[in-house]
């Protein structure tokens, strides 16, 4: 289970067994979207399966993921998604209505991400050798001239910003999976994010680095930016926008924030000059209206995350070995 947590686990997967079958210099970028050279087009090209469980939780369910994590991950490159392709797994025995209930929720999140699932697949398997639904989404989608996004291109002096609160998404799923109450309902970020993104490339199109934080959360997101840039993230922590009920729900768990999924935010790297300007973009924006400055990119410490303490130390934020909490997205 570790191997699919986003984490060093993964991370060795990828860099052991499928990069030298595949080998080729677009998977070398590994980022979340290839950029694609096509009849003269510049493309983003994605894929992405969705297992969560369960498969409604606050705040969204896996139809919604389905199509948001792939419209986001093509987001990410700077691209604008337009269309999707949908494969099912149904495992034998799962109700119809649950399976039309996941669909309608799947083309109500392509509608308002402004995309079209044009083709699709399904398959059934034998009852129990499935968990009721999975799904696999791919997209493309049409990168602007001038737009190069990749980790590759963080630079020191960087400032670094998440677009709003952290964690809910973990947390919302874990709530309803194990049966627990904070005191307070917790909802999943679940969001298209292409939106703002334009919005951001609106003000300047040299946005260095965009990343979705999903499996392995912020903390893995930064760690493989600053390994692949070959530069070093400081972050404030009391910079962080940790929302109080995630703070206690994490604190009662024994989790990081930092390593919980999210799945309708991203963390930015923009030229010190562009921080504020962006910024100010964002918060304008309903799905960046939480935009934080959290920290920048430093020449100390390359290819390292590390957290300024509220005490005046710091603490060096790792990539996690697997997954915290496995099956949410």
């Amino acid at each position: 289970m570790g191997h699919g947590g986003g984490g060093a686990l993964s991370a060795e997967l990828i860099e052991q067994i499928f990069a030298p079958a595949y080998g080729n210099a677009l998977l070398a970028g590994m980022t979340d979207s290839a950029v694609l050279h096509l009849g003269g087009a510049r493309l983003a090209l994605s894929t992405d399966s969705y297992v969560v469980r369960p498969l409604f939780f606050p705040g969204g369910c896996l139809g919604d993921l389905a199509v948001n994590g792939t419209v986001n991950d093509l987001a990410m490159s700077g691209a604008r998604p337009a269309y999707l392709s949908a494969a099912f797994v149904l495992e034998e025995g799962v109700e119809l209505a649950v399976v039309e209930r996941i669909a309608r929720a799947m083309g109500a999140a392509a509608e308002t991400a402004g995309v079209t699932i044009a083709t699709g697949d399904t398959k059934v398997v034998e009852s129990g050798h499935g968990d009721g639904v999975y799904v696999t989404t791919a997209g493309v989608g049409l990168v602007p001239e001038r737009v190069d996004i990749r980790p590759q291109r963080a630079r020191p002096g960087d400032a670094v910003i998440v677009s709003g609160p952290i964690g809910l998404h973990g947390v919302a799923v874990l709530s309803v999976r194990e049966g627990l109450e904070f005191g307070v309902e917790i909802a999943s970020d679940t969001a298209p994010l292409a939106d703002l993104v334009a919005t951001m490339l609106d003000v300047t199109p040299d946005v260095h680095v965009l990343r979705d934080p999903t499996r392995g959360g912020l903390a893995a997101s930064l760690n493989e930016i600053a390994r692949a840039s070959g530069t070093g993230v400081r972050l404030t922590e009391r910079a962080l926008p940790v929302p109080e009920a995630v703070a206690n729900a994490c604190g009662f768990l024994g989790l990081d924030p930092l390593y919980v999924a999210n799945e309708g935010r991203l963390v930015a790297f923009v030229p010190p000059t562009d921080a504020d300007a962006v910024l100010e973009a964002m918060r304008s924006h309903p799905q960046g209206a939480g935009a934080t400055r959290i920290g920048e990119c430093v020449t100390e410490h390359p290819g390292m995350v590390v957290v300024a303490t509220g005490l005046g130390g710091t603490r060096v934020v790792d990539l996690p070995l697997g997954e915290q909490l496995p099956r949410i997205c």
